[in-house]
């Protein structure tokens, strides 16, 4: 059967359905190639990290970490003490940069001849989207649509915010309790204790962070329940209950915790799948929704592509743009093995204090290495932390493989490990060795000497 002619349609080389970081990265990058693009987006650009995620969760995170600072300061002769924090004008400024890299984005993607189309796409046939009633056609689509909070089937879910509405709180919750145990859960819990509220935590099971290296695991359970984090393990919500202005948890146990005035899921994310129509293209997905793709990020059906969020693997902002732009390398740039090698990805949670990892866990390497694993780890005080009167430790690990010891992993946790970490990823990206680091000079004094000088 043949297109219907009454229908507007236009054609481009690549299709992007969806404006964050993935989508406007392939996009831009095939532009610049020569390919005519679209970007299809119903929200404000940038996705989920710029208006939701990353980028308004690392202001918060500097403001709480100003907070400790403050604390601290009289360590160093200053004397200050914490004063009234006005939340909703850090809200505010917050939500004006955002607007302004709203902007840049879609200033970047006119410059680059790069359409933006506001408006929700939904699948017509393989090559063929609909947005407002106008068919807009590629060779090339991107499925690049992003993911969003979970939220369990329980009674009185709905009481319950996610991260989404964490961002449009304008005021410091009092007494919070978070539901989750990943890495937005300790984000959002750390940064709110420091913000000077109540926090309780409950994890379905028993611990925090449960696919990073148990040293990590057992330092952040340590630093958080010293800040004053209640943290309750086995602790399934199974309804939530209203009473005035205040909420009521209970567990599946029959304990009963009252008296929130907010509560946040932050129990995983969903893609954003449901309402593209998928069944009207051969498009596999797996029995989450996810969009399943080959190691060049194609699905099922030829010139169809998936990256982000939205394939399940590796939801990293960074993950996402490098996909979409190694796609575009390999779609248009002349390089037809381009693709993103997903092992040794560094990552840090923005926890307080900040997490930094990259590779295998110690429990990871020895599944797959067994006895040919060893490992080296220290644990200190950094110097900063000499003249205050609060004491926070840093620890460290190296995973190594083999007799040339080989770094398969790096964790760290303790001051600037955010930073820290992306330096030595390089390092481990290259195949360096124990004995590289052994042979590097220390810069000194710093935290990340600790890794060259480790014995």
């Amino acid at each position: 059967m043949g297109q219907d002619t009454s229908v507007q349609t236009q054609e481009f080389d690549l299709l992007s359905i969806g404006g964050g970081s993935g989508g406007i990265a392939v996009a831009n990058r095939a532009a610049s190639y020569g390919a005519r693009c679209a970007v299809i987006e119903p929200d404000r650009l940038g996705g989920t990290c710029v208006n939701r995620g990353c980028v308004p969760k690392k202001i918060m995170w500097f403001g709480a970490t100003l907070g400790h600072a403050l604390d601290e300061a009289r360590g160093y002769g200053y004397a200050l003490t914490r004063g009234g924090h006005d939340w909703a004008a850090l809200v505010a400024k917050r939500e004006a940069y955002i607007r302004r890299l709203n902007d840049i984005y879609a200033t970047n993607m006119a410059n680059n001849g790069v359409e933006n189309v506001a408006g929700r796409a939904r699948f017509v046939d393989d090559h063929t989207v609909a947005v407002d009633g106008v068919h807009y056609t590629a060779q090339h689509i991107v499925i690049a649509s992003g993911g969003r909070p979970s939220v369990p089937d329980v009674p009185g879910a709905e009481f319950g915010i996610t991260s989404d509405g964490f961002f449009e709180l304008q005021e410091c919750p009092r007494k919070v309790a978070v539901i989750g145990a990943g890495y937005i859960a300790v984000e959002l819990a750390g940064m709110l204790r420091s913000f000077g509220a109540e926090v309780t935590m409950l994890l379905r099971k028993q611990h925090l962070l449960r696919t990073f290296d148990q040293m990590l695991r057992e330092a952040l359970f340590e630093e958080m329940t010293d800040a004053g984090v209640e943290i309750m393990a086995r602790a399934k919500v199974a309804e939530i209950k209203r009473h005035g202005n205040g909420l009521e948890i209970v567990c599946d146990t029959g304990t009963r915790l009252p008296d929130f005035d907010t509560l946040i899921w932050a129990i995983g994310r969903e893609p954003s799948t449901d309402a593209l129509d998928l069944q009207n293209t051969g498009v596999a997905t797996d029995g989450q929704g996810f969009v399943k793709t080959d190691a060049y990020q194609e699905t099922s059906v030829p010139g169809v592509f998936a990256i982000g969020d939205v394939t399940g693997r590796m939801q990293l902002t960074p993950v996402a743009i490098a996909a979409g732009r190694r796609l575009a390398d390999r779609l248009y740039g002349g390089q037809p093995e381009r693709k993103l090698e997903y092992s040794n990805i560094a990552t840090v949670v923005f926890s307080h204090p900040p997490i930094g990892t990259v590779g295998l866990t110690e429990e990871q390497a020895r599944s797959e290495y067994g006895g040919a694993v060893k490992t080296y780890q220290t644990q200190f005080t950094p110097m900063y932390y000499a003249m205050t009167e609060h004491k926070a430790v840093t620890t460290m690990k190296l995973v190594t493989v083999g007799a040339p010891e080989k770094v398969v992993g790096c964790h760290i946790i303790g001051m600037a490990s955010d930073e820290i970490m992306q330096g030595f990823a390089v390092a481990i990206r290259m195949g360096a060795c124990k004995a590289d680091l052994d042979d590097t000079v220390a810069i000194h004094p710093t935290n990340a000497e600790e890794l060259v000088t480790m014995r």
